[in-house]
């Protein structure tokens, strides 16, 4: 027979697992991405578990190596199609639903949250309505 405080430990284990769990996606850190500019993108992570201004955000985070500022043009239209063909399809069965997508490209990995002004970043936001992104202001 278990101990009570055992019984205790099984529950609490299962939760941890299960929001460890909630902040996973299917979608494997190295994934290529094809974007039209043809620009090499690979996935960094997905990162779930932090709110945005409007609430629940998923944020997609690739790295796009040698990208300087004067992409801006380019990666804005690139990022357009990753949340439209990658991002959109991904948010289904999140948990609580995301009500804005960020897509960011970064020329190196930088660990989420972490200042770094000598890597060139982009960043944009979506917001998914009737299984499309709709670009807003970040």
């Amino acid at each position: 027979m278990m101990k009570p405080r055992a019984l205790l430990r099984r529950p609490v284990l299962l939760a941890a697992l299960v929001l460890l769990s909630a902040c996973q996606d299917d979608a494997p850190a190295g994934e290529a991405v094809e974007v039209p500019s043809g620009r090499a993108l690979s996935l960094i992570e997905i990162v779930t578990n932090a709110r945005g201004p409007e609430g629940a955000t998923a944020r997609f985070r690739f790295l796009a190596p040698d990208l300087v500022p004067e992409d801006a043009e380019a990666a804005f239209d690139d990022m357009q199609a990753v949340c439209d063909s990658f991002a959109i399809q991904r948010i289904d069965g999140m948990v609580p639903a995301p009500r804005q997508i960020v897509i960011s490209f970064a020329s190196e990995v930088v660990p989420f949250g972490e200042p770094a002004p000598d890597v060139v970043q982009f960043f944009e936001a979506y917001r998914p309505e009737n299984g499309a992104c709709v670009w807003e202001v970040f």
